[in-house]
Formats: C-alpha cells, sequence, structure tokens
C-alpha cells in the first residue's frame, strides 16, 4: 500500500525483533543462517503488517506537520527527509499517543503476537526437522529462507509459513493436520486417480505440509483429465460439506486439481431467515446455498467494497473475466504533501489454472462428467454400507467454519485502523459491533451473541482475522477468547443427511450455470463450433415457428421455482453490476423478473390473438411474476423507508432502475398492469438522482445513457416534464464526459477505459440515446452534433477486410452480437434510417446485415448475442431493401437450428435461463415478433415505438 511511502519504523518494532533474536539464539537444533533467516522473514512480515495498519495516521501526521510549520526544509523533498529522521526518534511514537491514545498498545499487541508466533515456528521445526523427510520435495538442508504470511493471521499472529531450502521447499500450519490426514486416507476408496491433497505430517494442534509446484497441464489428455478432477473434487465436497475450496486452496499439478487446504469440512448449516421478497425466493436461495454451490469450487462474485465482481473460486478467477480491483496507494510518496488514493489493478494469474490461457467454457462437460461419476460411486458406496465407516475417520479431527467472510473481516479492521478510530476507538468499537450485529440478521450462521463480536472486535483491533472452529463429532463451535456458539451436534450424521437428501439434478444445473458465471464478458461464446442448422426447410414455417415458441413456454413453466404465497422465480445465471452469478431472478429487464413478465404479457396477448398456442398456466404464472415484482419493489422501498443505507441500483435501461421503469411501461402496452405500471415507474424514477450520480459506466446497458429515452416516454405517459428535464441533465452530463479523439467521440469508463463502441457499453448506444434527445423538445445544444460524434468514432471500428466491427475488448476481432458489434450497430442504424433516411444508415445497416448473417448466426439463438438478435437487423436490412438472404430462408435457417439442436441459449448453454435477452426467453419473444401481424415492440432498443 505504501509504494515509496516508507517512514522507518524501527522505534516501533526494533525492540521486539531483538527480543525475538535473543530468544531464537538460545533455541538448539538451529544453525546462525537458519535463526537470521527466521528473524529476517519475521522482520519483512511485521514491517509490512504495521505499514498495512498505520499508513493513513502517518499520511494524515506528515501533512499536520507540513501545515503547522515543523517542517522547515528548503523544499518538499527535503521536508519528506527531514520529517522521516523525526520519524526514527523514538520520541515521534510517544507523541503519537496524544492524539491516538490507544494506537501504540495496540501496535505492540500485534507485533507480539507475530514474534511469539516466529518463535514457535522455529522451536517447532527444530524439534520436528527429522520428520520433514516424510514430505516430498522438503528441505534436507539448511533453510535460506522462511516466508512468514502466506494467507490470513489467525489467533496470536499465526500465519503459514512457507519454508525455502536449498533443495526443496515445504509448508507450516499453524493448526491441526488431523483433517488432511483423514482426507489422503478416504481418497484411495473412492476409485479415481484424478485427486491429489499433500503428504502432511501431523502434530498437536499445528502440523507440516508437503509443497506443491504448480504445473500447467502438457497437453490436451492431461487438460480432461485435470477438469475431470475438479468435478470430482466437487462431488466429495458436495458430500463432505467443504465450503471454502476458492483458488488459492487448489493448486493445478499437471492433470492433477489439488486440494492444498482443506480445513473447512462438514460446515454447520443454518437456516436463512425470511427475506421479505416471498418465499419462491426464498426457496431458492435455500436451494442454491444447500446445493455444490457451497463447496466454493464454482464460479460466484464478490460483492464487498474492493472485491465486487472477483471470482476466486477454485474453478474460476480467470484471467480475462476479472474486475480490475481498487487497491489502496499513497500518492504524492516522497514529497511533504502525501494523499491516500486507489490504484486500480489487476488481479495476478492464480495456481488453480492448468494452462497459461485457461478456457474453462470448453472443458465443461469434463466437470459435469466428474461430478456425475464420482457422485454415482459415493451412491454406490453409500448403498452397500461402506461409507458412513470411511467418514468415521473425521470424527476428531478439528475443522474451520468460515461463518463471516474473510472480505467482510477484512473491512472492518480497515475501518478499526483509521485514523479516526484510532483517535476515539470507542464509537468505532461500537460501529463494528452493530454492522458485526446487522450481518448476523443477514447471514445465515453468523453470530448475534454480543460477547461472541465484541471478541471478533478485538481480535480485528489486535490484527487477526477472527477464526471458529470445532470437531464434527461435537459440533459446538469454538471462537475468539472462548467463545462458544451453536448446538451440540453430528457433523458428519448431518452432512450425509443433507447429501442424501440431495437433487442430484438440481446439482448438476446448478453446477453449469455457475460454470457460465466464470465469464463475465456478455458477448462471450464457449464454442468455436457453430450450430448446425439442420435440414433448411421452408415448408410448414408458422406451425414449426409456434411450436419452437410453446416449446420453450413450456420450458419456462416447467423451470420455475413456486412458493405457497404465489410468488415465483427461476435459479439462473443473472447479469448483474458485479458480474454473472447463479441466483434467483433478478429485478432488470435483461435477464430478470421484468423481461420475464414482459415475456409473459406478450405470449398470452398473442395466443389471445390467435398467433401463438394458447397455455392455460401462463396467465397465472404472469400473476406470481408481477406479485414477486411487486414484492421486491415493496420491500426495497420499506428498507429505504427504516432509512438502511442501499448501494444505488445502475441506472441502465437493461441492468439497473431504467430497466424496470422501461418494464413498467412495455407491460402497460401490453395490457398487464394497468395504471398500477405508471405508478410504479414513477416511484422507481425517483431513484435515479442518486443512481445517476453514482454512476461510473455511462452506457445503455447499465449506465445513464440508457435512461434517456425511457425517461422521455414516461414524461410523455405520465404527463410530468421533470422526466423529460432529467433525461435532459444526463445529456449534458454525458457531453462533459466525452473523450473527443481522432476521428470522433468515445465514453471510457472504469471498467472500459479504452472507450468500447457497440451498442450495449460504446459509442453507438450512447450516441443513439444522446441523438433521440436531440430530437426532443428543449433538448440542450450540440447533443446531436456529439451523436454524430459518437457515430463517427464507431466508424473508425469497422474493419474492412474482416467485414465488421471490431471488439476493442478483444484482440482486434470483430464481433456481430448486439451487445458488442454489428448487431447492435444495425439496429440503431435501422432506427435511424426510418427516422432520418439517408444513404449512410442504409449502408450501414447493409453492412450489419451481412456481418449477422456471415459471423452472426449459428453460435446460440438469444436475443443478445445469438440468431434471435441477428434476426431482427436482418429482417430491417429485408424492409430497406439491402438483406443479405430472404425472409424464408432466414426463418428456415433459425427454425431448422432449433430444431436439430434445441434452444441454445448462448451463455448459459445446457443451463435453462428464462430471461429476454440473455436466455431462451427472449428467444421465445423473437418468435412471436417472426409473425407478420406481430405489433410487439423491439426489445434491442429501449423504446415503446
Amino acid at each position: 500500500m505504501a509504494g515509496e511511502f516508507d517512514p522507518p519504523l524501527d522505534p516501533l518494532i526494533g525492540p521486539a525483533l531483538a527480543d525475538l533474536e535473543a530468544r531464537l539464539g538460545s533455541l538448539t537444533g538451529l544453525a546462525p543462517a537458519e535463526r537470521a533467516a527466521v528473524l529476517a522473514g519475521s522482520a519483512r512480515s511485521v514491517e509490512e503488517d504495521v505499514r498495512r495498519k498505520i499508513t493513513r495516521v502517518l499520511v494524515l501526521e506528515l501533512n499536520a506537520a507540513r501545515l503547522s510549520g515543523r517542517l522547515t526544509a528548503a523544499d518538499p523533498a527535503a521536508r519528506w527527509e527531514e520529517w522521516r529522521r523525526r520519524v526514527a526518534e523514538p520520541a515521534f511514537w510517544r507523541e503519537l499517543a496524544v492524539p491516538y491514545p490507544g494506537m501504540t498498545a495496540r501496535l505492540t499487541t500485534a507485533i507480539r503476537h507475530r514474534c511469539a508466533a516466529a518463535h514457535r515456528f522455529a522451536a517447532r521445526f527444530a524439534e520436528d526437522r527429522a520428520a520433514l523427510a516424510a514430505l516430498p520435495g522438503a528441505p534436507s538442508g539448511e533453510l535460506r529462507r522462511v516466508e512468514f504470511g502466506a494467507g490470513d493471521s489467525h489467533r496470536g499472529g499465526q500465519t503459514v509459513v512457507v519454508l525455502h531450502g536449498a533443495d526443496g521447499r515445504a509448508v507450516y500450519k499453524p493448526r491441526s493436520l488431523a483433517v488432511d490426514a483423514a482426507l489422503a486416507e478416504l481418497l484411495p476408496h473412492l476409485g479415481v486417480s484424478t485427486m491429489r491433497v499433500p503428504a502432511v505430517v501431523t502434530r498437536q494442534g499445528y502440523g507440516w505440509a508437503e509443497h506443491i509446484e504448480h504445473r500447467h497441464c502438457a497437453g490436451p489428455g492431461e487438460l480432461r483429465a485435470f477438469y475431470r478432477g475438479m468435478g470430482h473434487w466437487l462431488a466429495l465436497m458436495r458430500l463432505l460439506g467443504g465450503s471454502d475450496l476458492h483458488a488459492e486452496n487448489l493448486i493445478a499439478a499437471g492433470p492433477h486439481p489439488v486440494v492444498v487446504d482443506c480445513e473447512s469440512l462438514f460446515t454447520p448449516h443454518a437456516k436463512a431467515r425470511p427475506s421479505g421478497y416471498g418465499q419462491a425466493v426464498d426457496l431458492a436461495v435455500q436451494l442454491v446455498d444447500t446445493s455444490v454451490m457451497r463447496t466454493g469450487l464454482l464460479p460466484g462474485r464478490g460483492v464487498a467494497l474492493g472485491w465486487r465482481g472477483v471470482d476466486m473460486s477454485a474453478a474460476g478467477a480467470l484471467p480475462g473475466q476479472q474486475p480490475e480491483v481498487e487497491l489502496p496507494v499513497v500518492l504524492g510518496a516522497g514529497t511533504d504533501s502525501p494523499r491516500m488514493g486507489t490504484e486500480r489493478v489487476r488481479l495476478p494469474p492464480a495456481a488453480n489454472h492448468p494452462s497459461p490461457e485457461p478456457v474453462l467454457g470448453h472443458y465443461w462437460d469434463e466437470i459435469i462428467t466428474g461430478f456425475d461419476e464420482l457422485d454415482g460411486r459415493l451412491a454406490a458406496l453409500d448403498r452397500s454400507g461402506k461409507l458412513e465407516p470411511l467418514l468415521a475417520g473425521f470424527a476428531d479431527c478439528p475443522v474451520r467454519a468460515v461463518l463471516r467472510s474473510t472480505e467482510s473481516y477484512a473491512e472492518l479492521g480497515r475501518m478499526l485502523w483509521h485514523p479516526a478510530a484510532l483517535h476515539d476507538e470507542a464509537p468505532a468499537r461500537a460501529k463494528a459491533a452493530a454492522l458485526l450485529a446487522k450481518m448476523s440478521e443477514n447471514v445465515p450462521g453468523a453470530p448475534g451473541d454480543p460477547a461472541i463480536i465484541a471478541a471478533e472486535v478485538d481480535e480485528l483491533c489486535h490484527g487477526d482475522i477472527p477464526m471458529f472452529d470445532t470437531t464434527p463429532r461435537v459440533g459446538v463451535l469454538h471462537g475468539p477468547a472462548g467463545t462458544r456458539c451453536g448446538p451440540e451436534r453430528d457433523l458428519i450424521a448431518e452432512a450425509v443427511a443433507r447429501w442424501r437428501a440431495r437433487d442430484h439434478g438440481l446439482d448438476r444445473r446448478v453446477a453449469q450455470a455457475a460454470l457460465v458465471s466464470a465469464y463475465l464478458n456478455e458477448g462471450w461464446m464457449p464454442e468455436d463450433k457453430r450450430l448446425s442448422p439442420g435440414l433448411v426447410r421452408t415448408d410448414r414455417l408458422e406451425p414449426r415457428r409456434r411450436a419452437a415458441a410453446a416449446g420453450i413456454m413450456r420450458g419456462v413453466l416447467d423451470s420455475a421455482v413456486r412458493g405457497a404465497d404465489g410468488t415465483v422465480t427461476w435459479i439462473t445465471p443473472v447479469l448483474n453490476p458485479t458480474g454473472w452469478a447463479v441466483q434467483p431472478l433478478s429485478a432488470d429487464l435483461y435477464g430478470g423478473a421484468h423481461g420475464v413478465a414482459v415475456l409473459l404479457a406478450a405470449y398470452i396477448r398473442e395466443a389471445g390473438s390467435g398467433r401463438a398456442e394458447p397455455i392455460e398456466e401462463l396467465p397465472g404464472l404472469l400473476e406470481a411474476v408481477l406479485r414477486t415484482t411487486r414484492l421486491a419493489e415493496d420491500r426495497d422501498a420499506a428498507k429505504r423507508r427504516e432509512d438502511m443505507r442501499m448501494r444505488p441500483e445502475p441506472p441502465g435501461a437493461y441492468l439497473g432502475i431504467t430497466s424496470q421503469v422501461w418494464g413498467w411501461l412495455l407491460l402497460r402496452a401490453l395490457g398487464a398492469a394497468g395504471e398500477e405500471a405508471l405508478l410504479r415507474a414513477r416511484a422507481l424514477a425517483g431513484l435515479l438522482p442518486e443512481s445517476i450520480e453514482a454512476d461510473d459506466c455511462y452506457d445503455l446497458l447499465s449506465g445513464m445513457a440508457g435512461a434517456i429515452v425511457p425517461l422521455l416516454r414516461l414524461a410523455e405517459q405520465a404527463s410530468d416534464a421533470r422526466y423529460a428535464e432529467l433525461a435532459r441533465s444526463i445529456g449534458t452530463r454525458l457531453a462533459g464526459l466525452a473523450e473527443h479523439r481522432p476521428g470522433g467521440a468515445c465514453w471510457p469508463s472504469p471498467r472500459f477505459p479504452q472507450g468500447l463502441g457497440g451498442l450495449a457499453h460504446g459509442a453507438t448506444g450512447i450516441g443513439w440515446a444522446l441523438s433521440r434527445l436531440a430530437d426532443s423538445p428543449g433538448a440542450p445544444g450540440g447533443l446531436k452534433e456529439l451523436a454524430e460524434a459518437a457515430f463517427a468514432y464507431e466508424d473508425t471500428l469497422y474493419d474492412p477486410a474482416q467485414r465488421g466491427w471490431v471488439d476493442l475488448r478483444g484482440d482486434g476481432f470483430t464481433a456481430a452480437a448486439w451487445c458488442h458489434g454489428a448487431g447492435g450497430v444495425g439496429i440503431v442504424a435501422a432506427d435511424l434510417l426510418a427516422r432520418e433516411g439517408g444513404t449512410r444508415w442504409r449502408d450501414r445497416l447493409a453492412r450489419a446485415a451481412a456481418s449477422c448473417w456471415a459471423d452472426g448466426t449459428g453460435w446460440n439463438h438469444t436475443l443478445c448475442h445469438g440468431d434471435l438478435g441477428a434476426w431482427e437487423v436482418i429482417e430491417h436490412a429485408r424492409a430497406a431493401g439491402v438483406a443479405p438472404v430472404e425472409r424464408a430462408r432466414l426463418d428456415a435457417h433459425i427454425l431448422g437450428s432449433l430444431e436439430a439442436n434445441g434452444p441454445v441459449s448462448g451463455l448459459a448453454r445446457d443451463a435453462f435461463a428464462p430471461g429476454l435477452l440473455p436466455g431462451l426467453g427472449g428467444v421465445a419473444y423473437q418468435l412471436l415478433r417472426m409473425h407478420p401481424d406481430s405489433a410487439l415492440p423491439s426489445a434491442l432498443l429501449p423504446d415503446l415505438e
């Protein structure tokens, strides 16, 4: 964090290190060089830990010294050196006791703990060094380097330690490794050779483990074996109740996925409290939480501040699919005016990857096959009565329960070491305790006992992450400062009972859906093999269209999760502001509940007009979706009335608040919600100013540009000019955010600093919104010219050789999807051609349609990046006389592909996704629009026309 901000800490840490040096000198069994290595490693660890805790304090004190005139050197760099000399004096640290009365005592405790842990490690190594010969690759000679801090600090500064010698490495863990040994004994009984765990030497309360070297697979055969092994681990951890299998706990060693930390087995389950969003949502959450998702092996996105969207799962953490994270840094280091800031960095590649550029999507089938394979073997062992005896060896092994996320503890720790907290500790402690208590109301299993919370806060104040453990035979959890929580229970029996009650089909579907969520980019397609359209027949197109749409709608019915209170949802891959995640439907139009409601209303209307097959259950399903949507909106409104601070939802047309506004307006237009739709749209629009203020995306999909046209439509329907004024203020703000480059204008954002083209995140989408705004009454001047500059920027991305628009997220290749590339470019060109006429829009539409036909079909069937999105562009081109294919052949090609392959929902592939843009719901919606008499509005532009 500190960079070049490195004031000397010797007065603070020197005495403890000197004491450690003396104590190390009295140990027998260590060579002088080894004592020096332990001391050096401890010094590095202590200094890094102390700097991390008090850099903010030191930045504040340096600025105070400058402003008060206590620094008298001639220039900023000289005053920095003058201040460093003061920091090197013990008096400086004594003086800090006035503004920060408890800081020195807390630091002293943290430093003492770290040094004591280092001495304990050294004594144990001296005693056990001969036993380490049993570990493959362990050093046989002198230690050369000791690396403390390989993981979080627990229970008095104890961390994992990596030992480096001339001829090998080993790992010290300050916890019992009995569970690791029991797992190693279990694996040979399972009949698979893909899984490995490190060899261990167990001792009372600690142990030594083999150091696993990361190695990439040698070829496709080893890659298939590796991913098959991942599926095996998924099945085994489902049985054993593993819950912390993240990327750092699994190492790829050629064809073997090696679990290097398995302390969180047989994790107790706690039932979540009712959410207020309806029984269907609660049931879906429970199904996901008790499924294979609980293992931590499958991809999932973080939500904690600083880690939003980060996937740290053992199967995920894919390079290129991780957002940049913001890390604190000192700006202006080396001067007398430093300040705290943040720096966006890419996470380094994790050792869980079996290849330099892992393509998880090519091996989903191997993971699922491995999961099915071992699950079947475990079931056979259970039927034969052999399974439970194999698990008996875990009964008395200490295991850890992660009751709160490490990220949450880390956030609270940073707050407790903030200068304000160190200046007045009592309110900071009280706030931390209140946050932990609030968490206990929302996070199943998180303790709410004030005594436990106080002990957790104490540990955070001394630099440790609180830890809870137990043995499966007993089940009562032991926490900080000797606290206890939870009932006595047989955790092995509970885990086996849950496993026997599992729904293997649900586990399988959730696993498939979760593997999709490793991919953050909406337009990513997991296969490089195009779908066969089958025999392209132009006969019976109308009955085939009706049958295909009805088949998808029956799938929507069959996959619903229903509550006894009349609510309904679906478990599916959902795109939200943090990326893809497996969860109940979100509240948006892209892939969420509002889009499903629009789909159902549209199908019911078309069926009522004789243009679709009647399905009698759909009206009831629509009412259930609307009931669930109302509950969610009303629950969120109640939270806001209770002054519960919530992170503003994004303002976008497809993800966020405006998508809900637009959804209600569409439902009103379809006759499904009446005047209630307008009331709810207006209530939601009232949330937009705060959302727009917090927006850093700017785009059509999730940013403020997406709000412009729906706000104009709401102003018309509600006869309220305030919404149009808000739209105009967005236009003014976008004008100020535009970056003018050679050739045109674009909108770089923190997520996409390169300034994308395309509709979802780029210049075409923002330009379209500005163009529409420019045509409205009272629009600010210059917006038409800015929209033209945006379209001109898109022109610079057209590659004649590839006959498409380059997707700047990739390596210079073009894309033909709605979200990125020709699909979205073509939809906007068609809209502007209808409004303005002109050969340039007809030419752009012709090029987009040609690209969609050549490169945008045959991958999947979705609206967002598949056949049915391309269909609309090509159909607009046909109306303009520039289509690359006849309508009958186009429809026959798409229907043939649906019949030959079944509906394929893009990113989700085999996972059923009912969503409108990325899922099969949009496929059905577009099939309805294929009827020549259909007047359903397009879902590909946020408008009602």
